[in-house]
């Protein structure tokens, strides 16, 4: 008899032998048992979801380069000075024009969400000659740019701690 490759062999074995013994009535009873103690197990034992915030990115115009996320818990340095102010950056990679990012373990408060689509990977926001930029970018709470980057109390949103799912569109 061959040693069992991974865990689910060897679990089969020690269930599969004890109910070989069984009369066909019996056998079929515990099976049945067997099948609805593990699907309840699953979903009393399941780990829960980590909350967070998790911030689905809308209308990417292609998957070059990727996106970043940087998240505030202040307007010291909201949006531009991602590297020194943010209290969170999360960077990914753009597959099928779609992108998502989660920030675990945040505290209750008040925050702030910049997003940018990196298409030349440099770690900015190219701009052209006028200032006006000419990757994507978005904001929380549907803030949006005019002649300046919005302020953070206008990007701003409340989180309690537990799980909160948004969406952020970019412009480009």
């Amino acid at each position: 008899m061959r040693e069992p490759t991974n865990g689910c062999s060897a679990l089969n074995l020690t269930v599969r032998l004890p109910l070989a013994r069984l009369i066909p009535e019996r056998r079929r009873a515990a099976c049945w048992l067997l099948l609805a103690l593990a699907s309840f197990s699953n979903v009393v034992v399941a780990p829960p979801a980590c909350p967070g915030i998790h911030v689905t990115i809308l209308d990417i115009r292609n998957s070059t380069g990727a996106i970043a996320c940087a998240l505030f818990e202040s307007a010291e340095g909201f949006p531009a000075e991602v590297l020194r102010f943010a209290t969170h950056i999360a960077m990914m990679e753009i597959r099928d024009t779609q992108a998502r990012c989660s920030f675990l373990d945040i505290l209750p408060g008040t925050y702030a969400l910049a997003v940018i689509h990196d298409e030349n990977r440099d770690g900015e926001l190219a701009r052209n000659w006028l200032g006006i930029p000419r990757e994507g970018y978005g904001f929380s709470s549907g803030a949006r740019a005019s002649l300046s980057a919005p302020s953070f109390e206008d990007a701003s949103f409340s989180y309690d701690g537990q799980n909160l799912d948004m969406a952020i569109r970019l412009h480009y």
